[in-house]
This record gives C-alpha cells, structure tokens and sequence, in this order.
C-alpha cells in the first residue's frame, strides 16, 4: 500500500477499508439507553420502507382499491402489521450471530448441494422478482416520459426504451460505490417527502367529490375477499408490508449498520450479553419506524384507489398504469396536480429502484459465496462481485419490462413469488430461533406470542392464497 507525507514530514500507510461484516473487538460499542440516543441509530428500516413503498404500496394496493373498493381494507393492515414478528426475529438471529439471513437458512435442511433448500428456493424466487423490478423501472420510465417525452408519444414505444435506458444506467451509476450511507441518505429522504404527501392526499379526500365516510371502512373490516380478487390479494400480501426479500435484505443491512459489529462476538460474558439486549432494541425500535411509515403509505394508497379510481371503474393496467394513476391527483386537484404526481411517482418508484439495485447485488454475492463460486470473506472480491452485478442485474430486469410491458401484471408476479418464499422464511425463522438464540434472548413471553400469531397468519393467508389461486381451495369448482 503507497504511503503517504503529512506536512510534519511523518510517514503514514492509508488505513485499510473496513468490512463490515467482519466482527472486531475494536469495533465493539455499546448501546445507547436513552429514546433520543436510539433514535440516532436508525437506518436500515427506511432503507427497507424505501423499497416497499414503491412496487407494492404505489401500484399494487392502488390497483387492489380500484378493483375491490374498501372491500380488501383488513387484509391490507393485517399485511403490513402481520411480517414485522418474522422481521425482528430473523434481524434477531443476526445480530447475536454476525451472519446474515442467508448464511443462516443454509442451516436448515434438508440440503441439496452446498446449500439449504430454502437457498434455492430464494434463487427461484429472485427470478420471479425481476419482473417486478423490471416493473419498477418500466414505472419509473413511464412517468419521465409522459413529464417529458423524448420521441413521438409519451408512451411510446422509442421513448419509453430510451427513458428505460437512462434510468437503468443512472441507478448502476449512483450504486456503483456500494457505500451505505448515501443509500440510506437517499432512501430516507425520497420515502419522507412522499409519505407525508400520500398521508395529506388521502386524509383530505373526505373534503372533495370523492369522499368517504365510516361506512366504507366498516365494510373494508368484513374479513372478505370479493370473487376475481384472489391473485391480486395473494400478491398484495406476499408484496405490501416487509415481504420475505426485504426481510432478508433487512439483516444485511444491519450488519452493514453496525448492529451486530457494535454488539461484538458471543464470548459468553455478561457484559456482551448486555450490549446485545441493548442494539437488539434500537433494532426492534428501527422496525418500529419502518413499519409505521410502510403502514401509513399502504392504507393511504389503498384508500385513494378505492375512492378515486373504483367509482370511475379505473385500473391502472398495462403501460398507461402512470396516467391512470396520475387520475388519483387530476381528479381531486385538477389538471395542474398531474405534474406534481408525476414528480412524486418518479420519487417514489426511483427509491425503490435504488433499493433493489443497492440490495440484489449483495443477495446474489452472498449466494456465490454459500455456492463456493468466491471467497464472500475476502472483502476485495466481495467488492468487485457487487459491483460487477450492479452494472448487469438492472438492465436484466429492463430488459424484463420491455418484453413484457406491463408494470402491474410484473410487479403482481413478483409478489407471487415473495408470498411463497415467505413461507419457507417462517420455516427458517423457528429453526434458527430454536438453535442460535439464546433461551436469554427469547423470553419475552410477548414477542413470543407476537411471533406465533404471524407466523399462523403468513402461514393460513399464504397456503389459502396458493390453494385458490391455483383452483384447488374450499368450495372450488
């Protein structure tokens, strides 16, 4: 390594990167005590916020208001409330472990090669998302070429691979660092403009031509599901709220925080134990403010789709999902408010895009390190893996829009996808809590009882949603 000359004239050698999935006794911390002093450590949860409010929140549970109207309101506070139990467990194993989610579902057998059964299904269930991913993006081109259209039409074809171009290549380009702090930064900010500007839009519908009273939401209470709703409700599941990607994703981002780092290796002491407790909170407190933020959006979208669009039997399908969506805005405010929507929908969608771009890459490196393909503890190789599938992954999945060119039915296929795979994460969650926790760490009779309720809900929903999807439930034909 060069060295380098201060101005006293001493020598000194550049202080090597420091991998943070790597546990060192110097980077050990303890955690903070005080409400205010956790909140300063918060993170990785807007981080995942940023990339649930986009596919799911925007496209999924606004087309799901416009199918079903208020009809679906109780699946969609039982999907993004139920998840966060499986969440905080599996961020849980974690941090007292320094490992990943990934590493930890090898261990659950059977295996099949080097890897669990749940790694493979992981690598299935990937391929699936890249429609939705491939969907985000074709959104994202959607609304910069309707704002500004390059060629022709707003919508057509040449404008939409050249806008589908630009945003892939300038995702790639401000990923290519990989650094954590300026996805968190961008994150946290694009999903805080448009979450209080979400909130405002649907709690000031009452006060337009397209209100709603206390009767709607009685009826979105009646635990039902209208017939010809079932794909989109299992989509809308496996998709809205933390799915199991996310939460996947969510233990490498602790990591790359600082949790399990700060609460250093498991050497069997008191004081160990106590600074673990102490980060095993400020994580449950980030997952807290995730999931507040990811509930606010979801029913704000919900309820806009369901009284803006279901009335006027409007759906956003196929490319004109962004015009049809931009309704929500023109219809209630007027036509200026298309622009603002347009604005706000870029911001939205371009954060998740950020999100998937900054997390697959990891996943996948992860996964050819459990695979054996390269050294995932060698931090150069780790590094260069990164950042070589951060320039391929994205224009795979806009690749994937423009064969199919429609951002609600890929987004719905990805959602698939992540409902089946969370089962096999409720799977994994047991059996990891049951062989790398401590009993110390699980006595909480409440988080347990927390844990049992989501695990029988993910596992009722999802099983009944596969069941009449496929045409196989209670009372089919």
């Amino acid at each position: 390594m060069p060295e380098t000359t201060t101005e006293t004239g001493v020598s000194t050698v550049p202080a090597a990167p420091t991998d943070p999935y790597a546990l060192r006794i110097e980077d050990v911390r303890e955690a903070p005590t005080t409400l205010r002093g956790r909140l300063r450590y918060l993170g990785p949860g807007f981080i995942l916020s940023a990339a649930v409010v986009g596919s799911g929140e925007l496209i999924v549970t606004t087309s799901m208001g416009a199918q079903a109207g208020f009809a679906l309101l109780w699946l969609v506070i039982i999907s993004t409330g139920v998840k966060v139990w499986v969440q905080m467990e599996l961020a849980r194993w974690t941090i007292l472990n320094g490992r990943p989610a990934l590493e930890g579902y090898r261990e659950v057998g059977p295996r099949v090669g080097r890897v669990s059964w749940i790694n493979w299904l992981w690598i299935g269930m990937d391929f699936a998302k890249m429609f939705q991913r491939g969907g985000i993006i074709g959104g994202t081109a959607a609304a910069f070429s309707i704002l500004w259209p390059i060629t022709g039409e707003a919508l057509s074809f040449s404008s939409l691979a050249l806008w589908t171009a630009l945003v892939t290549l300038s995702a790639v380009a401000l990923l290519y660092g990989g650094k954590y702090s300026l996805i968190e930064r961008a994150c946290g900010l694009s999903v805080l403009v448009f979450t209080l500007a979400t909130v405002a839009l649907a709690l000031g519908l009452p006060f337009t031509d397209f209100g709603y009273g206390g009767q709607d939401l009685v009826q979105g209470l009646s635990f039902e599901i209208p017939v010809g709703t079932i794909g989109i409700a299992l989509a809308m599941f496996g998709i809205t709220g933390v799915g199991a990607d996310e939460m996947t994703t969510y233990t490498y981002w602790c990591v790359e925080k600082g949790y399990a780092r700060w609460a250093g290796t498991d050497d069997g002491t008191e004081a160990r134990a106590r600074r673990a407790e102490g980060w095993l909170k400020v994580m449950r407190l980030d997952i807290a403010a995730g999931w507040v933020i990811c509930t606010l959006c979801t029913l704000s979208f919900y309820v806009i789709g369901a009284a803006v669009l279901h009335p006027q039997k409007l759906v956003p399908e196929g490319n004109d999902m962004i015009t049809t969506l931009s309704r929500i805005y023109t219809d209630t405010m007027g036509p200026w408010a298309e622009y603002a929507f347009l604005v706000g929908a870029i911001a939205v969608l371009y954060s998740t895009l950020i999100g998937s771009t900054a997390s697959v890459p990891r996943l996948w490196t992860s996964t050819l390190g459990l695979l054996g393909v390269i050294d995932w503890t060698d931090l150069r190789t780790r590094t260069r893996t990164i950042r070589v599938l951060t320039c391929l992954l994205p224009p795979i999945w806009a690749v994937f829009f423009l064969f199919v060119q429609s951002p609600v039915l890929m987004v719905q296929i990805g959602g698939i996808g992540g409902g089946i795979f969370l089962l096999a994460v409720v799977v994994a969650v047991w059996r990891l809590r049951t062989t790398g926790v401590d009993p110390r760490f699980r006595a909480n009779p409440w988080l347990t009882a927390a844990l049992v309720i989501s695990s029988a809900a993910i596992a009722f929903l999802g099983v009944y949603g596969v069941l009449e999807t496929f045409g196989l439930g209670i009372g089919s034909d």
